[in-house]
């Protein structure tokens, strides 16, 4: 007979068998709890932060040469790509929050 006990236990074990447990790969990351569902999305972030990187060196290198506003515009665009990364991980983790809520108890 199925009880309450019994499908609680099976849900517990299904979560801990479906659980991938990747480091977290983000230098800007503020924990290091797995917030990525795939292989993809850890290669897409780690793409951005390289690009993030590049703009901050680009725009030291542009204040060596004493180009003031270029380094300034440089410094506002790796903001806002910064700003847009953390936007898409928050809607990503509440989709992903969402679909969980969904499954049935049984499975």
């Amino acid at each position: 007979m199925i009880t309450r006990h019994n499908l609680a236990e099976q849900l517990r074990e299904y979560q801990i068998r479906s659980k991938h447990d990747w480091t977290s790969p983000s230098f800007f990351s503020s924990s290091s709890s797995s917030q990525f569902t795939s292989r993809v999305d850890i290669a897409i972030f780690v793409i951005w932060e390289l690009v993030i990187v590049a703009f901050l060196v680009f725009s030291g290198v542009s204040l060596y040469f004493r180009h003031v506003r270029l380094a300034f515009i440089l410094i506002c665009v790796t903001l806002l790509l910064l700003l847009c990364m953390k936007i898409t991980k928050q809607i990503r983790l509440a989709r992903k929050k969402k679909r969980r809520m969904l499954l049935p108890l049984s499975m």
